[in-house]
């Protein structure tokens, strides 16, 4: 065997040039490459699997029997290359019989062999059929035989769809199976409402030659390439028109420092040193990368991968001179994007007054085009499945990520709804605009606190657009969650700095960072990787005591952010009061420190807690002498109470925050709070929804910490609202509950004219 993979794959490719230009049939074509690959790489089995007709067929062996051929066949997930196809990933094994999804076929006679190596063959990001190889010997494949495989099959894709040997819908763009109206759901990342012609982001590039000519002039049109994709994003990122100094700053900086990678280009280029045309090079290593990304559970660093892939799929475009973006070639109307995902890049280059909405296979909260396209102000639904098979080029979308829906091909009574939706969607935002500056004081005179969650610096600006009295909860995580390494204490201060000033004399509370768990950082490798229940392991208060020199350099920050001001500060996940004790004595150490230094100092910190963990109910007697302020989290709460999952979809309508025993649980602690003069609030969900809300207030809680868009609808709630009979009827309800509390609560909204939305 060579000693590189480059060097195996191109002795497998120089032979395979050949059979590839013969006249002979597909067939005899498969007959000669399962043999120069299994003669190449010394395996006594070289077997080609195919997909037709929706199962994988064995259309070509060395070594097994050849009367299987075209008998044997499996169904996808079904055996070793049924599971290769399905996972479009590899198998490497030094004995096959001991994987869980091995399956003997004996027609084939393949129980001599122990060893078994297979690849996927991909075409246009789907398997199209599977390359394997065994051996009686019981050992693994070495890296470089795995490698001259995997470049192989790349070139095997290209000859089998040529011969049409495989499904055509397996290769091909499929319409939507039906042109009816279909709603599909999927993950609200951006909220609003759009209408727009579905456009798709990406046309499909072709690759028409995968092996090498020569491969000098191959590398010399990667580099050319690479040299007009760097300027492209230098370009366009200096063109960005944000305003200075948010959070997509960084997102860019991390996107550029990625089109600048050497160990991507270097990995291009041995890509070429193996025989492949410069589209095929780039392409090979997008599918490692693709193959990687389907075996990374870290979401952030997942997120870092479709960077990567959306420069490759720019790099692609440049070297293949073809078809660009939809963007390069200019929307013509109104505009909802489809894509599998997109690069932040990407996103820029759209024309904004054109772009109404964007729908994504993929995505996250934390992405990188999220971020983005909430500084643009585009709304974008995720994870809706196999969107690129359910919606057509050109189909009308109606996207309503509010409700977490989108319509595709509409019905005309259906786009009356949406349309009727959507006027009163603005109306009402007319109408809470209007309503900006009117305090949230109920209709019997009690005067309540209406804040508003944030976690970046440009959601400032909600505050003066939606008249709250301040930042209830601003998540630090974020900065660290988009940042390619751990945010420096200096940047910290920048932020935090700036989220005063942005506040004025309203007061910010800032939650500590809550990261570990599934909040995982790639720079920060620790106790808290593969964790069976991450929500419920080790992050937040718990990460943060241990890695304590994270949470003094955070301190340090805001301690000196906050001169000659108020700091709030609480603390996220505190299940005992020692917890909150030690966080707040290392606050105090910073204070003291800075102090040391001559450093001008808050005028005041304020130190609370967010009780989201049950147990620290319990011990609220021992807690609230040391605290200003307690925030109840309702996310975490509930699922902790309820021991569901939150992420799991089959629990998300399970529980209802309306039950009588989370409004127990938020009434028992009222009581002593309110007694011992705390500040008692709630942020999360369970306060934006104006039934809930309204729920809460009946409970005593008098301030809360919401997203910006609840905060008109909850000030309408609050100000038709008589609180004090509420809370009376709410002591009766709680007392004897109902078996339907929602509907009971709800009754009592509609017989005391209280606006609900």
């Amino acid at each position: 065997m060579p000693s590189s993979s480059a060097a195996s794959a191109r002795e497998i490719l120089v032979r395979l040039h050949d059979v590839m230009a013969s006249r002979t049939t597909a067939q005899a074509k498969l007959n000669s490459v399962v043999q120069i690959i299994g003669a190449a790489l010394n395996s006594e089995v070289c077997s080609i699997y195919l997909l037709r007709d929706g199962v994988l067929e064995l259309f070509a062996t060395r070594g097994l029997d050849q009367a299987a051929v075209h008998v044997t066949k499996l169904a996808l997930g079904e055996g070793l290359v049924g599971t290769i196809a399905k996972n479009v990933d590899t198998l490497n094994l030094d004995e096959a019989a001991s994987h869980p999804d091995f399956a003997y076929k004996p027609e084939t006679g393949e129980e001599k062999f122990h060893s078994f190596a297979g690849v996927p063959i991909i075409r246009r990001e789907r398997s199209v059929g599977v390359l394997c190889v065994q051996h009686a010997d019981p050992h693994p494949y070495d890296d470089v035989e795995i490698e001259a495989l995997q470049t192989v099959a790349m070139v095997l894709s290209e000859l089998i769809a040529n011969a049409e040997l495989i499904d055509g819908q397996s290769v091909a763009a499929v319409r939507p199976q039906s042109t009816a109206a279909t709603r599909i759901e999927g993950l609200k990342l951006v909220d609003g409402m759009a209408r727009g012609v579905a456009v798709f982001h990406q046309p499909r590039i072709t690759i028409e030659h995968t092996v090498a000519e020569d491969t000098e002039a191959e590398r010399h049109r990667v580099y050319a390439a690479f040299d007009k994709m760097r300027e492209q994003i230098d370009r366009m990122t200096s063109q960005a028109e944000f305003g200075v100094g948010g959070e997509h700053e960084e997102v860019i900086a991390t996107y550029k420092m990625f089109a600048y990678d050497e160990g991507w280009a270097r990995r291009i280029n041995e890509a070429i040193d193996s025989g492949l045309t410069a589209e095929a090079a780039i392409e090979r290593v997008q599918q490692r990368t693709r193959m990687r990304m389907r075996q990374i559970d870290d979401a952030l660093l997942a997120d870092r991968m479709h960077d990567l892939e959306d420069l490759s799929n720019r790099l692609l475009r440049i070297v293949s001179g073809q078809m660009g973006t939809a963007a390069q070639m200019g929307l013509r109307q109104d505009t909802i994007l489809i894509a599998r995902n997109l690069g932040p890049a990407e996103l820029l280059e759209y024309d904004r007054r054109r772009l109404k909405g964007v729908v994504l296979e993929e995505g996250s909260l934390t992405a990188h085009v999220t971020i983005v396209a909430r500084a643009m102000g585009v709304p974008v639904l995720g994870r809706v499945k196999d969107v690129r098979r359910e919606i057509a080029e050109g189909d009308l979308l109606l996207l309503d990520v509010t409700a977490g829906t989108a319509f595709v091909r509409p019905t005309p009574a259906i786009e009356e709804s949406f349309e009727g939706k959507l006027l009163l969607s603005q109306r009402r935002r007319a109408s809470f605009a209007a309503m900006r500056a009117a305090p949230p004081t109920t209709a019997d005179g009690h005067r309540l606190t209406l804040m508003v969650n944030a976690g970046l610096r440009d959601d400032v600006a909600a505050l003066d657009l939606t008249g709250a009295d301040g930042i209830g909860l601003f998540r630090t995580e974020f900065q660290f969650l988009v940042s390619a390494t751990l945010p420096q204490r200096e940047r910290q201060l920048r932020l935090y700095r700036d989220v005063l000033d942005a506040a004025g004399d309203r007061p910010v509370i800032f939650r500590t960072v809550d990261i570990g768990g599934d909040k995982a950082l790639p720079y920060l490798k620790g106790d808290s990787e593969d964790e069976e229940n991450p929500a419920m392991g080790w992050r937040a208060i718990r990460l943060a005591l241990e890695r304590d020199g994270l949470m003094k350099a955070q301190a340090r920050a805001l301690i000196e952010a906050s001169a000659g001001r108020t700091l709030n500060v609480m603390f996220p996940m505190v299940s005992e009061p020692w917890e909150f004790d030690e966080a707040r004595t290392l606050f105090e150490a910073q204070r003291t420190w800075l102090a040391g230094r001559n450093r001008k100092l808050p005028a005041q910190i304020r130190y609370g807690a967010m009780l989201e963990v049950p147990a620290l109910a319990e011990t609220l007697d021992l807690l609230l002498p040391n605290l200003d302020f307690l925030s109840i989290g309702t996310n975490d709460l509930t699922q902790f109470l309820f021991a569901a999952d939150r992420a799991n979809p089959k629990l998300a309508e399970r529980y209802d925050w309306l039950s009588p025993s989370i409004l127990r649980f938020i009434a028992r602690v009222v009581a002593p709070t309110r007694a011992a003069g705390v500040e008692l609030g709630v942020c999360g969900e369970m306060g934006g929804r104006t039934l809930e809300a309204m729920a809460l207030i009946g409970l005593g809680i008098e301030r809360l910490s919401i997203t910006p868009a609840a905060v008109g609808p909850v000030k309408a709630m609050i100000r038709s609202l008589n609180r004090d009979r509420l809370m009376a009827d709410m002591a009766v309800l709680l007392a004897h509950p109902p078996r339907d509390m929602r509907g009971a609560l709800t009754d009592w909204a509609t017989k005391n004219n209280v606006e609900l939305t």
